[in-house]
């Protein structure tokens, strides 16, 4: 794999899928706009609308009118999973590294500088902000933290891989490597099936400590139990069956 270095990057793409998070995604907009990045790196911020009936998507279309910078608002025609709205996102990206960002308030856009380094110095291809690393982080459910940790150490009995946090949604690749795959999965299956894939293309994988401010259930979290169960069997699928 080719090393490539801070010069040939000149476009950071941010993709933000977003289901039902009027409450939030319109300050989350603004933290990735006012996000800290290298002198010269071009921001493009693409938010996919994955059929919220909040109010989300209108909310959205009257944000797209004024937002400076200026983002690109996709809209899905029903709620197809973050899978879905991921790979519509990558699909309308045009940057030489793309950044996933959730549009909830979990995940710190101050954190990009951290997050694109390895890139940016020429040492990765792909990079995971790990909320497991010693980063700062709001305390909160125990059974979340113990599924977390068996769904990545699943994964990386497969994948060979030592990630300490697999299902993270701080992923960092660059363009070239997500032009490379094929992906299928339309919920949160997609977070194991990217992690089998750069496993499958050798491909240089850094992790990083990030910040994370997680929220409970009444404040809008809506990955659940069943959600683990379909993230082992994507885990399963995309390793051993590919």
């Amino acid at each position: 794999m080719n090393q490539r270095s801070e010069q040939f990057v000149t476009k950071l793409s941010v993709v933000i899928p977003a289901y039902n998070e009027r409450n939030t995604v319109e300050k989350l907009v603004r933290r990735v706009a006012a996000a800290p990045l290298p002198e010269g790196l071009e921001l493009e911020i693409v938010v996919v609308d994955d059929g919220s009936t909040d109010g989300t998507r209108e909310l959205l279309r009257e944000l797209v009118e004024v937002a400076t910078p200026p983002f690109r608002l996709i809209e899905q025609p029903s709620n197809r999973g973050k899978g879905a709205a991921l790979r519509a996102g990558f699909a309308h990206a045009t940057g030489d590294v793309v950044l996933v960002q959730d549009a909830d308030l979990e995940y710190d856009p101050r954190d990009y500088p951290t997050l694109l380094e390895p890139i940016l110095e020429g040492e990765a291809d792909v990079v995971y902000g790990s909320r497991f690393l010693g980063g700062p982080h709001r305390v909160l459910f125990f059974w979340h933290y113990v599924g977390n940790r068996l769904l990545t150490t699943l994964s990386n009995m497969l994948t060979d891989l030592n990630l300490s946090d697999m299902e993270t949604c701080y992923k960092v690749f660059r363009a070239d490597i997500l032009r490379g795959m094929t992906l299928r999965s339309r919920r949160f299956g997609i977070e194991p099936e990217l992690t089998a894939k750069v496993a499958r293309a050798k491909v240089r994988i850094y992790e990083v400590p990030i910040s994370y401010h997680g929220r409970t259930y009444a404040e809008g979290k809506k990955i659940g139990w069943r959600d683990g169960v379909a993230a082992i069997w994507a885990i399963l699928r995309y390793n051993l069956f590919r």
